[in-house]
């Protein structure tokens, strides 16, 4: 059983910080050092200063970058460059974006959950490292707020949540991001029935293991020393994924070391190779060198998709310390004509059904196998422990 509640929330005042294009950033684990760079010169006030702050000489000993970022949070908060919103409330959510040709949205709310231990009502898909844990602990310790919504998705379909997000003429934030992906966001009223909408619902996670895995371990130190408190929610975005069927792109494998791949058939190039790879098929590319020279190919495997879940059964079981990630298939290919990588492989899109049928099965999917996309903004809105 799932337990949502309304919230009182911190919001840019662009007045004083400027446009949201100015100080919104993607999520902080997708963010490219070249990104963090291009974000800290956008804005002396870009969230980034408090998601992914510098690292400075000395700073591991002392904390550094996580005081600062909590010493910006109080400073932007008593400058009122952030102000709280009216009152508590949900917000309604939404990203519009082009994909595979056409027009798509998705829509959610943002709101708290109460936080359970893994098992619940709360389920996740990917296995958690522990070094980014660690990292989202130390800084959380120190700001004492959510900086960004956890993402998941539930089954629906929920007919009355989706009546109720329909959004307003005027908006609480708004951007457009890199992607060219249009972010809103607005008030939904805090009486509305989402508790009882939800109340039967279980909660994916579609991004934010890490974040989640980090929220448990901070509630358990705060009940310790305080008793229950706001640490006992987060703050998430909540899909439905049987209405807005959320697009769920893959991450592609990169091998730094070890054997390069043979198996599969030849063809021209990586276009063929995205064209070629299919989920319902279990088809997958793959890039290595052969002769020196630079190889594409395509193969099947056995069983049932997600095709990640197949190809680390059968291909990459005893690879796992030798791998890297990344959602561009062009990155891929590079790192391996640049003798970065020994191989790529490259994966198809799958779909949230599928991933959750993995779970329903009690087993997870390996860790960095799914990217849903669009992602919310990190910066539309902070939620503050107190």
């Amino acid at each position: 059983m799932s337990r949502v509640s309304p919230f009182v929330g911190l919001l840019y005042d662009q007045a004083r910080s400027g446009s949201l294009d100015l100080v919104s950033t993607p999520p902080y684990d997708v963010i490219s050092p070249e990104d963090q760079r291009r974000y800290l010169a956008a804005s002396p006030y870009n969230v980034i200063r408090l998601v992914l702050g510098e690292d400075r000489p000395g700073d591991e000993e002392i904390d550094g970058k996580y005081r600062r970022a909590a010493e910006l949070l109080r400073a932007w908060r008593e400058e009122q460059v952030l102000v709280p919103t009216g009152g508590p409330a949900y917000f309604g959510y939404e990203m519009r974006f082009v994909f595979r040709g056409r027009p798509r949205r998705t829509r959610g709310l943002i709101c708290l959950v109460d936080l359970e231990d893994w098992g619940g009502s709360i389920l996740p898909h990917e296995r958690t490292m522990e070094a980014p844990v660690e990292d989202r602990l130390r800084l959380m310790r120190a700001v004492r707020a959510n900086l960004s919504c956890i993402h998941a998705v539930f089954r629906g379909p929920c007919e009355p949540l989706a009546q109720a997000l329909s959004p307003p003429l005027n908006d609480l934030a708004h951007t457009i991001d890199e992607a060219g992906v249009e972010h809103r966001m607005w008030p939904v009223p805090p009486e509305t029935d989402v508790a009882g909408w939800l109340a039967q619902e279980s909660m994916m996670i579609a991004d934010g293991h890490h974040r989640y895995t980090m929220a448990l371990r901070y509630r358990d130190e705060m009940r310790a020393l305080h008793g229950p408190g706001p640490w006992d929610q987060v703050m998430m975005l909540l899909v439905d994924a049987s209405v807005e069927e959320p697009p769920v792109l893959p991450y592609h494998r990169l091998l730094i070391s070890g054997d390069p791949p043979s198996r599969g058939e030849r063809v021209r190039d990586l276009a063929e190779v995205l064209q070629s790879v299919s989920d319902d098929d279990l088809v997958y590319g793959t890039v290595a060198r052969e002769g020196g020279e630079l190889v594409h190919r395509v193969a099947h495997l056995e069983g049932e998709p997600p095709t990640v879940c197949a190809l680390h059964g059968q291909v990459l079981a005893a690879s796992d310390d030798e791998l890297r990630f990344t959602p561009d298939a062009i990155e891929a290919e590079d790192a391996v004509r640049h003798d970065r990588a020994v191989a790529a492989y490259v994966l198809p899109a799958t779909n949230a059904s599928r991933i959750r049928s993995v779970i329903d099965g009690g087993q997870r999917l390996p860790q960095k196998s799914t990217f849903f996309w669009p992602k919310p903004r990190s910066g539309m809105i902070i939620r503050p422990l107190g």
